[in-house]
């Protein structure tokens, strides 16, 4: 059957895309920082049409994992383990790419391999930006993949990525594979008449259906984020009110498009703050939150130890965007992948980040000498982009602010420093990675957790236990501030579980009150709740897309 399945793919999408060997399909079984397993195939289509041929000639006899940009750190877009009990394919959309714009650019059509970056690109000649202009976490992701994860990202006004809009296929209670176009565009009545159509953006402003009940984005989220006395989280994954389809979905389902609203783009002005003390940032959140006359733009907190491993092991990220941008990003990590797998077929494994790591130190330092500055002063920073109008607001606060608090102090940003203070914070992201690559024989790997702390939490810094910290090296804390998600990566010491630590810390949040996922999935890492379980069964009453995730069962019609 197998042999059969793999002919019949060459056949819709050519040998060339059929990835069968080890050294071929690598890239895409391995997750970037977590989880791997073993696939029949990788399957790269051209075409919406073929992505629809693809999935006819595998359901039901295979497991699908939809795979977009695989910048996930959970696992989420991957296979985990050997565990099946179907051949498992993976369908790259890698090669679906394209932005439509609708509505005078005030909404965008996105394929399966729209990322971040193409849709930033689209839009700039008509003023206006997507949900997210860059991964807070991966430089390179997919704008579906946002959807399907409800990611978050670092603009405080927008939310989770959200839509009520979109057009996906599911294998239906009777074991059918069905077309289900939810995108509010009329395109025809059969799978090939629609996709064909979308494909060539064969469609008029007549054929769009602006119904105001249907949502494009999150419209209740900048509400939320300001109610600072709350004693619940902002946003995270299992809120069963941000849960539709195709958001949240997890790939539970095969998404073809979805239809997005964009957003005007403002001026802003970039302010940095360093403090000794939470307090300082915490106050400066809960009043900017609270007195602002327009919601901040983003709030990115970044932590001394953070701020220095991403400096030293983030560098080449830093060099590289500066140089050729982020669209270029994902080809150089596909480069990457492919001499580590060469190198580890030889025991070679880190040798390629030792070598980066070593030419980066013959560039001189990349960072602005305020920052680093603050860095020697401060533990604690926050970077806070405002509307160019309320910079003089800002300031006269945070002057009568840090006049009576002599514990912190800030300065307004050039735009060059504004803009490597938001590229270095991005680049911290792939940092402990790159860290525990050059450091095998002392790092067992890294326990990265991704948590959304309740709005009226004060006390944000952790404590934890010296069982704990004995066992870690370094402990980077990083995230979206004012959202009050942050990301906390700890590199474990050599010879200690990490996933018992990782349950250890569920524990500790679990009495914080803090919900996690916050924004990243639950993946092959995290348990899904009984919000997202009910999610996942609804979209795949067969168990066929993505089984397993959130440590679900990962059997044919969930073992029923």
């Amino acid at each position: 059957m197998s042999t059969q399945i793999i002919d019949t793919l060459k056949q819709i999408v050519g040998h060339k895309h059929v990835l069968t060997e080890d050294n071929q399909t690598r890239l895409y079984r391995q997750g970037k920082r977590y989880g791997s397993g073993d696939v029949l195939a990788v399957v790269q289509p051209a075409n919406l049409l073929e992505q629809w041929q693809v999935l006819k000639t595998v359901v039901p006899q295979c497991i699908v994992i939809m795979q977009a940009a695989n910048t996930g750190l959970t696992g989420g877009s991957t296979p985990f383990g050997h565990d099946y009990d179907r051949p498992v394919v993976i369908l790259s959309t890698t090669r679906l790419k394209g932005v439509q714009l609708i509505n005078r650019a005030e909404q965008v059509v996105c394929l399966p391999g729209a990322t971040l970056n193409e849709l930033e690109k689209a839009l700039a000649p008509h003023n206006r930006e997507p949900h997210s202009v860059i991964g807070s976490s991966c430089i390179g992701a997919s704008v579906l993949g946002g959807i399907c994860n409800n990611s978050g990202g670092a603009l405080v006004r927008r939310g989770p990525a959200y839509t009520e809009l979109a057009l996906y296929a599911r294998l239906n209670e009777s074991n059918e594979l069905e077309l289900v176009n939810h995108l509010g565009i009329e395109l025809g009545d059969t799978p090939e008449e629609i996709l064909r159509r979308l494909s060539a953006a064969d469609y008029s402003a007549e054929d769009i259906d602006n119904d105001a009940q249907k949502q494009a984005s999150d419209k209740r989220y900048a509400n939320d984020v300001k109610q600072v006395d709350e004693n619940t989280p902002a946003r995270f994954n299992n809120d069963p009110t941000r849960l539709f389809e195709a958001s949240g979905s997890a790939g539970k389902v095969c998404v073809f498009a979805v239809r997005l609203d964009t957003f005007e783009k403002v001026a802003s002005e970039v302010f940095y703050i360093g403090s000794s003390t939470q307090d300082d940032l915490t106050a400066v959140r809960r009043y900017l939150l609270k007195e602002l006359p327009n919601l901040p733009i983003a709030g990115e907190y970044i932590h001394r130890t953070a701020y220095d491993i991403g400096a030293e092991y983030g560098k080449d990220t830093f060099l590289f965007i500066e140089k050729f941008g982020t669209d270029k990003v994902p080809q150089a990590f596909a480069l990457k992948a492919k001499i580590d797998g060469v190198l580890e077929r030889f025991k070679l494994k880190g040798l390629s980040d030792k070598i980066i790591q070593c030419l980066m130190k013959f560039f001189p330092n990349h960072l602005p000498e305020r920052m680093n500055a603050y860095r020697d002063l401060y533990p604690h920073h926050l970077i806070v982009c405002i509307e160019k109008k309320d910079v003089e607001h800002v300031q006269n606060f945070l002057s009568t602010y840090f006049k009576e608090h002599t514990t912190g102090d800030f300065f307004l940003c050039t735009a060059e420093e504004g803009r490597k203070a938001f590229l270095h914070r991005f680049a911290i992201a792939g940092a402990a990675i790159r860290y525990r690559d050059c450091h095998l024989s002392e790092v067992e790997d890294i326990v990265a957790l991704d948590i959304a702390l309740r709005r009226n939490d004060r006390e944000w810094e952790e404590e934890l236990p010296e069982e704990l910290n004995k066992d870690i090296i370094h402990k980077l804390y990083y995230g979206h501030f004012f959202c009050h998600v942050f990301h906390q990566d700890y590199i474990v010491r050599k010879g200690v579980d990490p996933l018992a630590m990782e349950h250890k810390m569920w524990h500790i949040l679990d009495g914080r009150g803090a919900e996690y996922p916050a924004e990243h999935n639950v993946g092959h890492l995290y348990l899904a709740k009984a919000a997202l379980i009910n999610h996942y069964r609804r979209l795949d009453p067969t168990n066929t897309f993505n089984v397993g995730i959130g440590h679900t069962t990962r059997k044919r019609n969930w073992g029923e």
